[in-house]
């Protein structure tokens, strides 16, 4: 298996000077420091970097999310990026669960993996992927027109290559719809007055040769999507997904049928509910009501040989 770049999620969230620190301890208990030591010295650099890392995203709360700050398309250093922004919450809720909890991880079979993003937003995920795997080879669909602008803007300035951006999104039929953006996180199909035309493209047919990693955030096209790609056969030719059931208020319950068929497919699964910061509705106490919406991941695997070549 290849083994990924390690994401920074501890040793990064320290300054430059306290990386040094680290290293310079590292050296030292390996000089000097009996192996029962060096052990205890690790667990507290380690625990000493998870504390700083939960501090940085602590500050990170309070300016972009509870402030709202960074908004109106404004360039915000993270890590060693520069990104324009929706607004503040929406880039400390994708960075928190995308970077700090990983919630699009995976682990690759070779240095070099085929992955699609579907709902690309602002290019967060597509940011983590290539910092895991930079030699990742990517298709990236975002149907919003505004949002493709800042989605190009920020890979063009972080020097993101073999990444392919298409300005449509993913749905059951290729076609233009209407589409009612929201001009943060997402937007929806819709036949409300306010909606512009956007691009829909099928997602079967851009599974042709074997997909490492299959990414779906698409408000709610999961299902369409799922169906179409499987009734041509071509569900077969991805390996892991990850996609984001949207529990509409008033919508269709569709979960049981997404569950039901990947398990069709040859798919085992895992359900979460990410933190209650995220999705407090699926917390106890229980409060359900008609208007209630909530959101979930659903991870899927396949362990037969009918992915050829991944």
């Amino acid at each position: 298996m290849y083994q990924p770049l390690p994401v920074p999620s501890r040793r990064e969230s320290l300054s430059k000077l306290s990386n040094v620190t680290f290293d310079l301890a590292l050296r030292f208990s390996r000089a000097i420091l009996p192996a029962s030591l060096r052990r205890g010295l690790g667990r507290m650099m380690a625990a000493l970097a998870a504390y700083l890392a939960r501090r940085r995203l602590v500050r990170m709360r309070a300016h972009f999310f509870l402030a709202g700050g960074g908004g109106g398309s404004k360039v915000v250093p993270f890590l060693d990026y520069r990104v324009s922004i929706t607004d503040g919450p929406n880039f400390y809720m994708q960075y928190k669960d995308e970077f700090v909890r990983r919630i699009y991880h995976f682990d690759a079979q070779r240095p070099d993996p085929r992955i699609i993003d579907g709902g690309g937003n602002m290019g967060m995920s597509v940011l983590y992927f290539k910092r895991v795997y930079p030699g990742a080879r990517i298709t990236c669909f975002e149907p919003d027109p505004a949002i493709f602008g800042l989605l190009q803007e920020n890979l063009a300035r972080n020097g993101m290559t073999d990444v392919r951006l298409i300005n449509a999104g993913l749905s059951g039929a290729a076609g233009d719809v209407d589409f009612a953006p929201d001009g943060s996180t997402g937007g929806q199909i819709t036949t409300a007055r306010k909606s512009i035309r956007v691009r829909m493209e099928r997602l079967s047919d851009y599974l042709d040769e074997p997909i490492d990693f299959l990414k779906l955030n698409i408000e709610g096209e999961e299902l369409p999507v799922l169906q179409e790609t499987a009734a041509r056969g071509k569900l077969r030719n991805v390996r892991e997904l990850v996609l984001e059931y949207h529990g509409w208020a008033q919508g269709e319950q569709r979960l049981g049928d997404i569950l039901n068929l990947l398990d069709r497919n040859g798919y085992r699964y895992l359900v979460h509910d990410f933190d209650a910061e995220t999705c407090g509705a699926s917390k106890p106490p229980f409060r359900l009501n008609p208007e209630t919406t909530w959101f979930c991941l659903v991870y899927g695997r396949r362990f037969d040989n009918e992915v050829a070549g991944v």
